[in-house]
């Protein structure tokens, strides 16, 4: 386990606690832990959540900090989650998961710091039409955590809400990979406005950037000094896939795109050995690294790793968590519940688990380790 990990539990004793002192029998911190520690163990609702303070016994709860000898039942979780202040639960759990982030990498060689922007809306919060039920993440490469997500509101979309998510996390020195729809000229300046660096799919919302790129590769005759290539080939699954990309740099003094240093094309050949079924594909890309700061290997493998915001969060709240499936709607709640399922898997992630769902069954044998994880020693 990553002993350098900022404690959790610091960070949940400065949320700010806004139920009426009067009558109060739980301490939110406790609250808090109590959830974090119970998604680890795998349970995935408030109401499980309450189900799981009953399981483990009083020197649990005692070390949670709770005073009473009964812990929160669902409806205690309900009323807390529905009333806390989102924009302080998210700044302060966006602290510590950047503490966690300045951890030094154990490689005598890091890899480029990269974070992955991207939305998940909430389906079982849709069908019933809650008003929060689409969330704009930031989730690290490196490590597969969420570090700060933001609401979607339901008259907007991603491209209005994506610079509150940019200003909300560390940009120096990081570079951020979006999907097409966020690739628009504002991001790629607040990007650069706060030190960092973009790397960007094209589509049809740019077409004449795109038309541009596209120019570049399929005429590379009056460009050639400027192309670089690198090309991986991978046999798993049942299929051989080949990854070509090309950079080049033809374009960085006649494009007025912020900040552009280089441009890309990736071609991507599937051949299935089963049936010898070959798929092509091309996608075309911009970027504010230049050569030096970024090969056409590193950026094969910045783009690659985007999709680690799908593969090691939103699909493991989906298929671990059943996040899809939960009904929960009202309030803050829905928003409250995903932020403390990132949280959980943050931990997991800094204590070297590579597969969540094997994480929840260890944690649900040893609890004290899920306090311990959160910074929460038992007294003996």
């Amino acid at each position: 386990m990553n002993t350098q990990c900022p404690p959790l539990i610091t960070i949940l004793q400065q949320v700010t606690d806004c139920r009426s002192p009067h009558g109060l029998r739980h301490p939110l911190p406790a609250i808090l832990a109590l959830a974090c520690a119970a998604i680890m163990c795998g349970y995935r609702s408030y109401s499980a959540m309450a189900e799981w303070g009953r399981h483990y016994g009083d020197q649990l709860i005692k070390a949670l900090g709770f005073t009473r000898e009964s812990s929160p039942c669902a409806a205690t979780f309900y009323n807390v989650f529905s009333r806390l202040d989102l924009s302080v639960l998210e700044t302060k759990l966006a602290q510590w998961a950047e503490g966690v982030m300045t951890v030094p990498e154990a490689d005598e060689n890091p890899s480029i710091e990269a974070i992955a922007i991207d939305g998940k809306t909430l389906r079982g919060t849709q069908k019933h039409t809650a008003t929060i039920c689409h969330l704009l993440s930031a989730v690290s490469h490196r490590l597969g955590m969420t570090l700060f997500q933001h609401a979607v509101p339901l008259e907007t979309n991603e491209i209005s809400t994506i610079i509150s998510v940019l200003e909300a996390i560390v940009l120096k020195g990081r570079v951020i990979t979006v999907d097409a729809l966020l690739t628009q000229s504002k991001v790629a300046k607040t990007i650069l406005k706060c030190g960092g660096d973009y790397v960007m799919p094209l589509k049809a919302n740019q077409p004449n950037l795109l038309a541009d790129v596209a120019l570049v590769f399929d005429h590379p005759a009056g460009v050639a000094d400027t192309i670089n290539t690198y090309q991986v080939t991978d046999l798993s699954h049942g299929r051989i896939e080949t990854r070509r990309l090309s950079t080049s740099t033809a374009l960085t003094d006649y494009s007025d795109w912020p900040g552009l240093k280089q441009v890309f094309r990736i071609e991507r050949e599937v051949i299935f050995k089963k049936t010898g079924e070959t798929r092509h594909s091309v996608v075309y890309g911009i970027t504010s690294l230049s050569p030096v700061s970024a090969s056409p290997k590193q950026l094969l493998e910045i783009v690659t790793a985007h999709w680690t915001i799908e593969n090691q969060s939103h699909w493991v709240r989906d298929v671990t968590f059943d996040e899809d499936r939960s009904q929960v709607r009202a309030g803050n709640v829905p928003q409250v519940m995903a932020a403390l399922r990132n949280t959980a898997i943050g931990l997991m992630r800094t204590a070297g688990f590579g597969n969540i769902a094997a994480a929840t069954r260890h944690f649900a044998a040893q609890p004290i380790q899920a306090l311990a994880l959160i910074g929460i020693q038992l007294n003996n």
